[in-house]
């Protein structure tokens, strides 16, 4: 008769014990990750730090799209010492160096940006003088967009008042959005709300250097920025940033600096390609998997040369 080894069974069982404990932690991971629970790369990857908010990652999955407009600024600002941070951030991420607006004055620019088109607009009056039904990057999302206006003293104010322009908050001007309107364009507060597909933050009209000087609005920068950089979507790698401007002062040339700030994008490039207001709208239906509306069909996309 053999008798076995009390020690050599208890070794043998032990190891059935951690094969199949380790096979349910693996299948226990697989499940995880396919229902969202479990992020690896959040798990995994270093914070982004706002000094070098790009170059950090490879191409990703861009889930959210943020665009900073500002105001009546050219090309000229690239360089100049009255916007040391707007410099610093084109130098750590990227740069369209041959980015041109599409209208003066200001109103068109902003519909231009969201419909792809100007509509026809030429002047900057208020919203009950247009009553626009076309459709936009807005209607497109239903639901999943925000308008971050600073200064507008309510919920989708359709009235110009203090530092608040309508004419710089395109969502009042479209009809179709009457019912998501009143919840989705609110007056910028903090913390950011990023969590929606597209937002857009305006600034005041002195922050924006509409009617203050460059040095104000690259100081509102420095500060609002980072709080992008710093936030969830934008650290999980899903967000894109631009910043652009609505027009030059007023110069034929139309030329305007545009910044492209993301994860994937190269350190410091600088593209010279023709873009213009169109490239950004089809830039961001494209990243968000929208049907390109009027003019972006043909307009070149920003995501190839900056790497989105």
């Amino acid at each position: 008769m053999t008798t076995r080894s009390p020690g050599r069974d208890e070794g043998a069982g032990q190891r059935r014990v951690r094969v199949r404990r380790r096979r349910w932690l693996l299948s226990v991971g697989v499940v995880a990750l396919s229902l969202g629970a479990v992020s690896p790369l959040s798990a995994t990857a270093a914070p982004i730090r706002a000094a070098s908010p790009c170059g950090v990652a490879g191409p990703s999955q861009y889930r959210h799209v943020v665009w900073i407009l500002l105001e009546n600024v050219g090309y000229s600002v690239v360089g100049s010492p009255s916007a040391p941070y707007l410099n610093r951030l084109a130098a750590a991420c990227g740069l369209a160096t041959n980015y041109v607006a599409v209208a003066h004055p200001s109103l068109p620019n902003y519909v231009a940006l969201t419909s792809g088109s100007t509509q026809g607009i030429t002047d900057d009056a208020e919203p009950s003088a247009h009553v626009l039904s076309a459709p936009s990057i807005f209607s497109q999302l239903g639901q999943n967009w925000r308008s971050l206006v600073e200064s507008m003293p309510s919920r989708c104010d359709r009235v110009t008042s203090g530092s608040y322009a309508a004419r710089h908050n395109p969502a009042v001007y479209y009809r179709s959005l009457d019912a998501t309107c009143q919840r989705n364009d609110v007056p910028l507060t903090l913390p950011l709300n990023l969590g929606a597909a597209f937002t857009l933050i305006v600034p005041n009209v002195c922050n924006d250097m509409h009617s203050c000087p460059v040095a104000t609005g690259d100081a509102w920068l420095r500060r609002m920025v980072p709080k992008i950089i710093a936030s969830a979507p934008y650290q999980s790698r899903s967000l894109a940033l631009f910043i652009t401007f609505d027009e030059s002062d007023s110069g034929a040339a139309n030329r305007v600096p545009t910044l492209v700030v993301a994860p994937s994008v190269r350190r410091g490039v600088r593209v010279n390609v023709a873009f213009n207001h169109y490239s950004l709208l089809r830039t961001s239906e494209t990243l968000l998997h929208l049907a390109l509306l009027g003019a972006a069909r043909t307009a070149p996309s920003m995501v190839g040369p900056f790497h989105l």
